[in-house]
């Protein structure tokens, strides 16, 4: 009964069988490299460099993508491996001149993945090279050994992903958003019928309406495991993130123009046609992320949106019933809703790999598609460098609790200092709350480990037992440890490491000892970095970045309104530092998903909170293409209403920034208005207004009332 409990748990924590698969191939690939090195070759350094060559690429390796892709990087980072062992093994004469190169190591290896977060799995793989090699005998001439056993294993290993066992590709996000895409075409077209024919069809209208928000909602990125996620900061994983708001986007507005159908039948509704065009633009771009598909075009879109711009109801005289408030409404959400589109196009054709023309990146947010990766990733590396970033406070944490535990190590003079080091880089985690919680689970499992080890050497002396069971260990420790959990998996790595030193420098139970005061001395400093250094981790500098960043999103704004009413400049200032804001929350929110989150910050939907600047960034430059600065200038109602609503919308940003400042629940605004209730709004302002002005006034009120609407969205998710 027993054995049987334990397999179906085993099962279910492992339902595919990942875990398993990937701990047979390292085990494969460990064992021969171990036996190899050791007993084929009879050398130590090639068998010691071959087996924790293994472990850190195959096991403390978090890598991204699909076999080939793993196997690609495995290789690719062999220069990155010899530069940190070789680095390690010249600075190993002094503890001092080790510890200094820990500090520039830990910090460099950990802050790289800033440019890259797929990436930062390599990470701990890389810290734990210039471990091994940093600590005595300080042996230089052992260093082509130490390189090759490593090399020996990770091309091996590389080997294993492909062809033993290779993990099935899950749908990757650019199938997931082509789905997405799918899926609001089809509610865009369901939306047109209903605009043009207000009774037809409402049931099948829901239907889609459904369909599309659960098909919308399955690309968010936290719903990717961290190594298919598009969170790069190159160009094409930029265009995808890009991709997904705008989807959100044309979503939203799709929304608000079905719910703002006309009472009677129009069968030929301006809106309805552009409608169905950004129906069959967004389909074609979706499926153009699907690999070997043709770029999509946006000619037609364009097209479209000329024609629809050209029909825009202004009226033929100066009368006031001459101006079709409503339809004017419906019109221009449409025109809203084709913007988005049109930026879903051009990020499919970036995300592709499509050269830009002058007019895909004349919307501002792919500009940076004709700058080179090398300045993209620049410009990353530079936004970090900022006290609020999460990841420059990580990156220093680490590099410092490391580099402590490496002079604590050489001043104590431990005979397996590095294992100091490697409980340290285990514990340590981005707030103090979780390196508290990891702490148990390792000194336990430790000393659990310890004992068991400790009593099987006192009875067991012959190394040729221990390199029996080396495989069995290696399984246990990699698979069964994994799936069981921290406490177990720390137990059984205390029991592998245990098996692999009696075969290379036989202590007795002396080594357990050993390991067991290392493990201690680690988790203390990992703890005590964790406390002392910027201990509440990324949920406070996420709601710091996310009250600045909302502050931000507010003066752009505001300054976009005063340029159309011909009061300020254009916003290009202050869009910018929207632009730069949202880098620091986007890194925030990233590493807040991998921490334990305090409930009372789980209360804020951080999805919509960075939302609001993507509907703020593209929605401005779209209304200042359509309507200039200034052209609401000398109409003084429109100047009052106008002030009156960006002044209430700036001050509900000021309300929801303070309120996730402070941890609070935001309070759900009002949604946004409806065409009937703009109506209202603006009809006591037409008077002998010329009906372009009329025009312009609808836009921008209809921009600010979609503006609401997604602030209301910052609220409880279980309430919305």
């Amino acid at each position: 009964m027993f054995g049987t409990s334990l397999l179906g748990r085993l099962r279910r924590r492992d339902p595919g069988g990942a875990v398993l698969r990937r701990a047979t191939r390292l085990t494969l690939v460990a064992s021969l490299v171990f036996y190899g090195c050791r007993y084929g070759a009879g050398s130590s350094t090639l068998a010691t460099y071959g087996l924790f060559g293994t472990i850190a690429a195959g096991s403390f390796a978090q890598l991204p993508g699909p076999a080939p892709q793993r196997a690609r990087i495995l290789v690719l980072s062999l220069p990155a491996v010899w530069v940190l062992i070789a680095v390690g093994s010249l600075l190993a004469w002094s503890t001092w001149a080790a510890a200094a190169g820990m500090l520039v190591v830990g910090f460099v290896v950990a802050f790289a993945g800033v440019g890259n977060p797929r990436l930062v799995g390599l990470g701990s793989a890389f810290q734990l090279f210039y471990i091994l090699a940093s600590f005595p005998p300080y042996q230089p001439g052992t260093l082509p050994e130490r390189l090759a056993g490593v090399t020996v294993a990770i091309v091996l290993l590389a080997a294993a992903e492909v062809l033993l066992w290779p993990d099935p590709v899950p749908v990757s996000y650019r199938q997931r958003l082509a789905d997405a895409a799918d899926g609001v075409a089809a509610f865009l077209h369901a939306a047109a019928e209903r605009l043009t024919d207000p009774h037809a069809a409402a049931g099948a209208q829901d239907r889609q309406r459904q369909r599309a928000y659960d098909v919308v909602a399955a690309t968010e990125l936290d719903r990717d495991p961290p190594g298919w996620a598009p969170t790069a900061a190159g160009a094409q994983d930029r265009a995808l993130r890009i991709c997904k708001v705008a989807l959100q986007e044309v979503l939203a507005e799709a929304d608000r123009l079905a719910a703002d159908a006309p009472p009677k039948p129009i069968p030929d509704l301006a809106a309805a046609r552009l409608l169905r065009s950004c129906a069959d633009t967004t389909r074609a771009a979706g499926r153009s992320l699907s690999p070997g598909a043709p770029a999509v075009n946006p000619a037609d879109l364009d097209v479209a949106v000329e024609r629809a711009d050209a029909e825009y109801p202004v009226g033929t005289s100066g009368v006031r019933e001459a101006v079709d408030v409503p339809r004017l409404c419906r019109d221009a959400t449409a025109l809203a809703l084709a913007g988005q589109v049109r930026v879903f196009a051009v990020g499919c054709r970036v995300a592709t790999g499509a050269r830009l023309d002058a007019e895909d990146a004349s919307v501002g947010l792919f500009e940076y598609a004709r700058r080179g990766p090398w300045t993209l990733y620049r410009w990353q590396f530079r936004s970090h460098l900022a006290p609020r970033s999460a990841h420059l406070q990580n990156s220093l944490r680490l590099a410092v609790a490391l580099a402590i535990a490496r002079v604590a190590a050489g001043l104590l003079q431990l005979t397996h200092g590095f294992w100091v080091l490697l409980a340290t880089l285990t514990v340590l985690r981005t707030s103090a709350a979780d390196t508290r919680t990891a702490l148990r689970p390792a000194v336990l499992g430790t000393i659990v480990g310890a004992a068991v080890s400790g009593g099987v050497m006192l009875v067991v002396d012959e190394p040729i037992a221990y390199a029996i069971v080396l495989p069995v260990t290696l399984l246990l420790a990699f698979g069964l440890g994994r799936l069981l959990g921290p406490v177990w998996q720390q137990a059984l790595f205390t029991l592998l490491l245990t098996v692999v030193f009696a075969q290379l420098s036989p202590e007795g139970w002396r080594l357990a000892e050993a390991r067991l005061v290392d493990v201690v001395l680690g988790a203390v400093i990992g703890v005590l970095a964790g406390v002392a250094m910027w201990p509440r981790g990324a949920g406070y500098d996420l709601r710091a970045n996310a009250t600045r960043y909302l502050s931000a999103n507010a003066d752009a704004v505001e300054q976009t309104v005063h340029a159309v009413l011909g009061a300020a400049p254009p916003p290009d200032d202050a869009l910018n530092r929207v632009r730069r804001r949202m880098v620091l929350i986007d890194s925030s929110y990233c590493q807040y998903h991998s921490e334990r989150h305090d409930p009372r910050h789980e209360q804020v939907n951080w999805d919509a909170v960075l939302s609001a600047g993507h509907h703020v960034v593209p929605g401005a430059e779209a209304l200042l293409r359509r309507n200039p600065p200034g052209c609401l200038a000398g109409w003084p109602e429109a100047e009052s209403l106008l002030r009156d609503s960006v002044g209430r919308l700036r001050s509900t940003y000021r309300a929801v920034a303070d309120e996730v400042a402070h941890g609070q629940t935001p309070h759900p605004t009002p949604p946004a208005t409806t065409c009937a209730d703009q109506l209202d709004r603006i009809r006591p302002l037409l008077g002998e207004a010329d009906p372009r002005s009329v025009r312009h006034l609808v836009e921008v009120d209809r921009w600010l009332a979609g503006l609401a609407d997604s602030l209301a969205q910052v609220h409880p998710r279980s309430s919305m």
